[in-house]
């Protein structure tokens, strides 16, 4: 009985998820073919590229809580943006509004008094308004400068009750225009850095010389290739605390990699003798490697595709300037030990 449940239960589930996906491809099939929904939709893109303050964005309930994150979205690619409560706004709030905003109003139903209310409100103090609803012939459409309208959507719960594929879609098309946005405005990856400074998306954008803990001329050694394995030991130092030597070839470049892993491994193969025979026939030639150009998130992406624990990082002319290890960015938990 219990596996039947669990069976039906799956099943109600993916429905659900189904019925949500069928309203975002609707609205995307819209945009791309009916000239009329893409012009809507451009119309509010432009109030946003025009405006000079900020987005302020509100909605009430459900609504509300997708306009918070929407905010949230806007101002992480450059736009600043914060979100008000309908109801504390004709209340005071709307002192925060300035010269140079625009507000964005969602209401799926389009008829949310206390939204249009403030739409009202809005429109005579002369803030241009834009309106995510489900259709553009609602009362707050016709109170706004330019409408988004996601559409007659079947909601995801049975009953046709709870918000869900409605709010899912007002999530996407907020989505949508925030990215648009930041396309027009051509925000690269050093802007959105500078507004991620934290976290596992700040610490991904990071150059990877900025975290480098074994850096050549500081605590790293780089060596020789002409020279054998136990003379190439010897020159690194007593010292020593990476996990593997960097070698070079005589005009300084990088021309191989030679870990404890890999020590370890000729030991076995070829007994001790193996320390006097010439590095250059054990080491890694060539090895994968970083650049000074490279991110945090570059070196996460060979660790997790080639099981890499050290990678040299070189310069434009691929003279090497440290070693990532892969305990640091475990440590800078970007990859999991």
């Amino acid at each position: 009985m219990k596996t039947q449940t669990r069976t039906a239960d799956s099943l109600f589930m993916a429905e659900v998820i189904r019925a949500e996906s069928t309203a975002l491809s609707a609205i995307a099939h819209a945009l791309k073919t009916d000239a009329k929904t893409a012009a809507q939709w451009t119309a509010a893109l432009d109030i946003f590229e025009g405006c000079t303050g900020h987005v302020v964005v509100s909605g009430l309930g459900k609504s509300g809580l997708i306009g918070a994150k929407v905010s949230a979205t806007l101002a992480s690619l450059g736009q600043p943006s914060h979100f008000i409560h309908p109801v504390e706004a004709v209340h005071g709030d709307l002192g925060r509004l300035r010269e140079g905003d625009c507000a964005l109003l969602l209401s799926y139903s389009g008829e949310t008094a206390e939204i249009i209310d403030l739409a009202l409100h809005l429109k005579a103090d002369g803030i241009a308004r834009v309106a995510i609803v489900g259709k553009p012939t609602t009362a707050l459409a016709k109170l706004c400068d330019a409408t988004v309208a996601v559409g007659d959507i079947v909601e995801a719960c049975p009953l046709n009750l709870a918000p869900t594929a409605s709010t899912t879609a007002m999530l996407a098309a907020g989505d949508a225009l925030a990215l648009a946005l930041a396309r027009r405005r051509d925000f690269r990856e050093d802007d959105f850095h500078r507004h991620h400074p934290g976290g596992m998306l700040g610490a991904g954008l990071r150059q990877i010389t900025d975290v480098l803990r074994f850096r050549v001329e500081h605590n790293l050694s780089i060596v020789s290739d002409h020279l054998s394995v136990r003379s190439a030991l010897a020159a690194a130092g007593e010292g020593r605390r990476a996990g593997a030597l960097i070698l070079i070839d005589r005009e300084g470049r990088l021309s191989g990699i030679f870990t404890d892993a890999d020590l370890r491994r000729a030991i076995n193969t070829s007994g001790p003798e193996i320390l006097d025979a010439a590095i250059s026939k054990c080491m890694t030639r060539h090895p994968t490697c970083l650049t000074s150009d490279s991110l945090v998130r570059d070196a996460v992406r060979l660790v997790q595709e080639k099981r890499l624990d050290e990678i040299p990082v070189v310069d434009s002319d691929g003279r090497p300037l440290g070693l990532v290890d892969i305990q640091d960015l475990i440590a800078m938990r970007v990859v999991e030990a």
